[in-house]
């Protein structure tokens, strides 16, 4: 047979071959085969949703910090100083962005030491799309990564509600990166790292309860807001001239973006679209509310009338508080922290404020170190395994979380988590300001301050009011 005499015969016996295998009957998939394939579609599918969830919580919290942060703070200062503050929330976004891609996250998260993560994600080695279940099982480890980037930006920038108006840009710069390897990323490690002191889910020797950030990010920003306050001493003129707000406008509209943003911080903190994260996201909106009220209407008895600084003031100090309980406690008493938190902030901001005599420029630690510490304490009174059973002991019974549950002892964990805090904070903010202020000096010169920080320091202006 020759050579086209053989393809003519294989092209009349191959789709005769082709229609009968196709014809064929296939054996049906086992039950066991069909449930496989569920439990795989339901896995991806919780997987997208978690992840889809975190992302947009990742951009939440960004949001705070650029636009919410600069404008709240931006709004505050003088117009002399209005980009000079809203350019310190903005350069730390890209700041401390390189630092936690370069060594931050592998400190915060690497395995290492109780006070400190080891040097496993350098460069970010090994964080991709496969899941990290130490931390959370069921979003790609880059996401986890990213999403706590957020909160290692707004931390050094809520500091500069304390030091706006009299600091030098470079000494900013320098300060802030020592700071960060000095305190945020031991104390990340600490509370939420895995291995860490105060973490209470992996076997921490002191379990601290801190959902979101308040002994992490409040505490720490909030005590070297003081630090800084007092090493820099007072603007000129302050208190005996008035320094008044430029525009509260701007600030209404940065607390309400931080109001928003917020629910990324807190309900996010659940890492997954859950209940949990449901349950959170009411505590810290219940929260926020009662602290406005409670601010503004103890503003109202005492001067006789009410402002919406005082509101949005108080709103702030309530979203501070209820950041550690708020995956832990109940709605009524997420009001209750919040009323707690809009007196006791009121009253750090104003009459103790006076009383020491203290330039906490933006009161970045009458609201967050004071809201913080706050909120910290009285987790240790609300949190109740009927929000968060994550703790269970060898029969897989939920654990008792705080004194409503009847472990009161859980107070007195949270009063080491804090004094850690503090300590870290006083400690690392010391050593960070002083290497600065030897480098390039911290404080800027009288007349640069006259002249406001945006011509001195930057060489341009808010406003241009031209005819």
């Amino acid at each position: 047979m020759n050579v086209r005499a053989l393809a003519l015969s294989l092209a009349a016996i191959l789709p005769a071959a082709a229609f009968a295998q196709a014809t064929a009957p296939t054996a049906a998939p086992t039950l066991e085969q069909r449930l496989t394939a569920v439990e795989a579609a339901a896995k991806s599918a919780q997987s997208a949703g978690d992840n889809a969830w975190m992302l947009v919580s990742a951009a939440l919290v960004l949001m705070m910090t650029g636009p919410g942060l600069a404008l709240f703070y931006g709004g505050l200062v003088r117009r002399k100083n209005v980009l000079s503050t809203i350019m310190h929330s903005f350069v730390l976004m890209a700041v401390v962005t390189m630092l936690w891609a370069v060594v931050g996250y592998s400190l915060a998260f690497g395995e290492g030491m109780s006070f400190i993560g080891d040097l496993r994600y350098l460069f970010l080695n090994g964080v991709g799309s496969a899941p990290n279940a130490d931390y959370a099982a069921t979003i790609p480890q880059g996401t986890f990564m990213v999403y706590q980037l957020m909160f290692a930006i707004i931390t050094p920038a809520l500091i500069s509600g304390a030091y706006a108006e009299r600091m030098k840009f470079s000494g900013m710069l320098i300060f802030t990166i020592i700071w960060m390897f000095l305190v945020y990323f031991p104390m990340a490690h600490m509370v939420w790292g895995k291995g860490g002191l105060l973490n209470a889910f992996t076997g921490g020797k002191f379990p601290c309860f801190d959902f979101a950030g308040g002994t992490v990010v409040h505490i720490t920003s909030g005590v070297s807001a003081l630090v800084c306050a007092l090493y820099l001493k007072k603007r000129i003129g302050y208190p005996h001239e008035p320094i008044r707000p430029h525009s509260i406008v701007i600030s209404v509209i940065g607390a309400c973006l931080l109001w928003v943003g917020w629910f990324g911080f807190n309900a996010g903190s659940a890492l997954a679209a859950s209940s949990l994260a449901t349950s959170a996201f009411i505590a810290t909106h219940f929260a926020a509310a009662s602290a406005a009220l409670a601010w503004m209407f103890a503003e109202w008895a005492q001067h006789g009338k009410p402002s919406i600084l005082g509101a949005i003031s108080g709103a702030v100090a309530g979203l501070v508080a209820i950041t550690p309980a708020s995956g832990f406690v109940q709605p009524m008493p997420a009001i209750l922290i919040g009323i707690a938190a809009g007196l006791v902030c009121y009253f750090m901001a104003t009459a103790v404020k006076r009383l020491f005599g203290y330039d906490d420029s933006l009161d970045a630690f009458g609201v967050h170190g004071a809201g913080g510490t706050l909120g910290a304490l009285l987790t240790g009174v609300f949190a109740t395994n009927a929000i968060n059973d994550g703790l269970k002991d060898a029969a897989g019974k939920a654990l008792p979380l705080g004194l409503v549950d009847g472990h009161g002892i859980q107070i007195l964990y949270q009063l080491i988590g804090v004094a850690i805090s503090w300590a870290v904070a006083i400690v690392g903010t010391l050593i960070a300001l002083k290497i600065a202020d030897v480098l390039t000096g911290v404080r800027v010169s009288p007349e640069a301050e006259r002249e406001g920080l945006d011509l001195s320091q930057h060489g341009e202006e808010g406003y241009l009011f031209e005819t």
